[in-house]
């Protein structure tokens, strides 16, 4: 059985840039990249939807302790 490939943050932040800018479509972006168009829509939904906790100035001082705490 295969194993399920991964994708770095950095590379679905760059891809999910480019769904936004709507100069290619999604398809096209999909083969581009080598990824299947329903996870492109997965990865647009997530950014999307977590987009508020970029500007809230609380939650990031919060993941911020919290991922130093862990890392501890």
């Amino acid at each position: 059985m295969d194993k399920r490939k991964s994708y770095t943050a950095e590379f679905k932040a760059k891809v999910v840039l480019e769904l936004l800018r709507k100069e290619k479509s999604a398809s096209q972006i999909a083969s581009e990249y080598e990824v299947y168009p329903n996870l492109l829509s997965r990865w647009k939904a997530e950014a999307i939807e977590r987009m508020p906790e970029l500007f809230d100035k609380r939650t990031s001082k919060t993941e911020k302790l919290k991922s130093e705490f862990v890392a501890n």
